[in-house]
């Protein structure tokens, strides 16, 4: 029979996969709460997993629903400044850290599907179990999201 790691080793075994994936969903400002309150959620519910679950695939679904958690935040709230800076902010431990604001700018399905399986290395059945969809689905909102970054790009 399986047995859960201790949450500690289970905490450093997943922290550079959850990291990574929070600064491609929804950027590295965002990412140090987003990776907080994924862990003490996990936390929180780890002594009611059972011993036979796909941690990766379980602490990046809490991920992807902390990150959606941030997008529907900074829906609800305008961030007010005095003065707009000239330069735009740039992100330099992404690379292409343009075409990661594109992917955050795609419909809440494409963008958990891409930034799963290109940030967090997902297969398609573990971002299924991420996303609570099929894996049909899955592949269906990779592509699509695909389609629409290559349409976007060739048009720049």
């Amino acid at each position: 029979m399986a047995v859960l790691p201790p949450f500690q080793r289970f905490l450093e075994d997943h922290r550079d996969d959850v990291w990574r994936f929070l600064v491609a969903a929804v950027g590295r400002t965002d990412a140090d709460d987003c990776f907080q309150e994924t862990f003490m959620a996990a936390m929180r519910a780890y002594p009611r997993l059972r011993p036979d679950s796909n941690l990766r695939a379980w602490v990046l679904t809490i991920a992807h629903r902390k990150a959606l958690d941030t997008y529907r935040s900074r829906k609800r709230h305008a961030v007010p400044v005095e003065e707009v800076p000239e330069v735009a902010h740039h992100d330099p431990e992404l690379p292409d850290g343009e075409l990661w604001r594109q992917v955050r700018a795609l419909p809440p399905k494409q963008r958990g599907a891409i930034t799963l399986r290109y940030a967090a290395d997902l297969s398609h059945g573990e971002i299924a179990i991420a996303l609570d969809c099929s894996e049909e689905a899955a592949r269906r909102s990779l592509h699509e999201g695909l389609k629409k970054l290559r349409a976007e790009v060739q048009a720049a």
